[in-house]
């Protein structure tokens, strides 16, 4: 008569042990060995963006970094009327009148080291003044400032003109598409943008760094001041 308990189908499944003691032991069985994953493909290449980093950092492999529009545009001369308006006015006055200042103060802002803005404010005035002399026209100048655009675009991971132009109008896709290509063409289009809208290239920088850096200068640090205690006099209290 079979056991009532073995055909219970709430019960769990016991384990034969009558089997397991009649069975040798068997040596146990060696680790399977892994197989390394396969290699890429012969025509996959992987690049590097312009801020160092690989094409696969972004949400997928082989996608380059999208990169973020500039705050402000390179003709909006007075800004946006946000909390920076009065800021901005102050850059679009400093780039009509004082470019040295205003290039100083951005290169000061950018690289946040004593020193910054005397040597690059200098040799910029000395450039500019000798290009006035010569030529009546800041033509010498735009040459020594326009790497502060570029790193500005690199530190920031802005877009620069030729991605600009393929948002816009779709043109430059051969340019846009390969990332060496488009970085040689960013650094040409910073020249000339310099060159030729040099007032306007050094706003818009200014603008920008405004909103995203504070001032070097600008280290506030709590100051604590310790207030002496008043006088104390003894008197006698009379009974």
């Amino acid at each position: 008569m079979a056991n009532s308990d073995e055909s219970n189908p709430l019960l769990a499944n016991q384990p034969n042990t009558d089997n397991e003691k009649k069975a040798p032991k068997s040596a146990t069985a060696p680790p399977e060995k892994q197989s390394p994953p396969p290699p890429p493909a012969a025509g996959a290449t992987y690049g590097w963006t312009a801020d160092g980093l690989p094409l696969g950092h972004g949400s997928v492999v082989g996608e380059p970094v999208r990169r973020s529009q500039w705050d402000s545009s390179l003709f909006a001369c007075l800004g946006r009327n946000d909390e920076f308006c009065s800021s901005d006015l102050e850059v679009c006055l400093l780039g009509s009148v004082a470019p040295c200042v205003l290039y100083g103060s951005n290169v000061e802002r950018l690289g946040s080291s004593p020193g910054t803005f005397a040597n690059h404010c200098l040799p910029y005035s000395g450039l500019y003044l000798v290009g006035q002399y010569i030529c009546g026209w800041n033509f010498l100048a735009p040459w020594f400032s326009y790497p502060s655009r570029t790193a500005i675009r690199r530190k920031f991971n802005l877009e620069g003109s030729c991605e600009a132009l393929h948002r816009s109008c779709g043109c430059c896709g051969s340019f846009v598409e390969d990332e060496v290509q488009r970085e040689h063409c960013e650094l040409a289009c910073d020249s000339v943008t310099h060159v030729f809208c040099h007032a306007c290239a050094l706003c818009q920088e200014g603008r920008e760094l405004r909103r995203r850096l504070p001032h070097p200068g600008f280290n506030a640090q709590p100051v604590l001041i310790m207030i002496p205690p008043g006088e104390q006099t003894m008197g006698r209290h009379g009974a």
